[in-house]
């Protein structure tokens, strides 16, 4: 076995921390939701069916937001949406490029829906359970994008204690001279803790079905939103950063609904 930066090699087999992280964010983050649902007193194995679906379908989403929406370090590299087009295996290259949390979103969600409906069981029951998870799992994962080389902000004072030194060959066009920058991933890994401590906090408390949700959608699209100003690897759409309106699309409509939920009766 040798272990590298990259990741871990066992003969011929190469396993990049990026992904070891990810796979560990997922097995951990299921592991709390079935946690979760014995606490609550509901069937723990339900999480474990609801795993495959929601991991095939999640990719599927993730993938095709990453393809018609990439961001500018793939489209330097001329991994654009015209390139997959025309070069549809590649597409199935999971290796080649990279994912989108909103459309692992869309893709999860969807799935979710299916076994709800397949089940029986209310949705926004079956999300509640998978919110904390969500958020663990997303606080492992992004710890990868350090091994990767991305996911970081602006360029940062090399007087910042926290500051990060990203290699010449991963920096963006126009940067190349800039040594330091901001650890996005890490900010976005901390905040993803308070999400997840908020979370754990409010599932002791009374709630309606899919309060638990929401407020996983709301706190996290709110730092992904904030987060999307320090970044410089954005995905622009017609000059429009397609992350940073679907965050607050969805930080305001999960709001709405939540109020909606619990709008005081009338008199």
């Amino acid at each position: 076995m040798t272990l590298s930066f990259e990741g871990i090699s066992l003969g011929i087999l190469f396993f990049r921390w990026n992904g070891l992280l990810i796979a560990l964010g997922i097995i951990t983050g299921a592991l709390l939701s079935v946690y979760e649902a014995k606490r609550r007193r509901e069937d723990g194995k339900l999480i474990y069916y609801l795993f495959l679906p929601i991991i095939i379908w999640g990719i599927i989403g993730a993938r095709l937001w990453y393809i018609f929406t990439p961001p500018l370090s793939s489209t330097q590299l001329g991994l654009t949406t015209q390139y997959y087009l025309s070069h549809p295996l590649d597409s199935l290259a999971l290796w080649l490029g990279g994912y989108g949390i909103p459309g692992l979103w869309i893709g999860g969600i969807i799935a979710l829906i299916f076994v709800s409906r397949q089940n029986d069981i209310p949705f926004w029951d079956l999300a509640d359970l998978l919110a904390p998870g969500f958020a663990l799992a997303q606080i492992i994962g992004r710890l990868g994008n350090y091994f990767n080389q991305e996911l970081y902000g602006l360029p940062a004072s090399a007087s910042l204690p926290w500051k990060i030194f990203i290699a010449p060959e991963y920096r963006l066009a126009g940067f190349e001279s800039v040594d330091y920058y901001h650890p996005l991933f890490a900010y976005e890994s901390i905040l993803s803790f308070v999400n997840l401590i908020l979370l754990l906090w409010l599932a002791r408390r009374y709630l309606k079905s899919g309060d638990l949700f929401l407020a996983y959608l709301i706190v996290y699209s709110a730092i992904r939103f904030l987060l999307e100003f320090l970044r410089l690897d954005v995905a622009l759409v017609n000059g429009i950063n397609v992350n940073q309106v679907f965050f607050a699309i969805i930080c305001v409509c999960a709001g709405i609904r939540l109020y909606w939920t619990h709008r005081p009766a009338k008199l």
